[in-house]
């Protein structure tokens, strides 16, 4: 699941990119920095079921696999 993760991370243009992150259920909440730096086709590519955007929030629906997608993210980010 660590490719998939660094994908999702390079999907949200980066972890520099990344303000915050936590998986929540079936989707992962994140906010970043510079929503025009999020790529919804790379996303979807890495696995993404959708992606929904409003602002700096972006939602990546990944399904039940969030929470340990969100620890893995994490890890790269930390």
């Amino acid at each position: 699941m660590a490719d998939k993760a660094a994908a999702i991370v390079a999907g949200l243009g980066g972890a520099d990119n990344i303000e915050d992150i936590e998986g929540c259920i079936t989707r992962l909440r994140t906010e970043v920095n510079d929503a025009s730096l999020v790529d919804e086709a790379a996303l979807k590519a890495a696995g993404a079921i959708g992606v929904l955007a409003a602002g700096t929030v972006v939602q990546v629906v990944v399904g039940p696999e969030a929470e340990s997608l969100a620890d893995d993210i994490q890890d790269l980010l930390d």
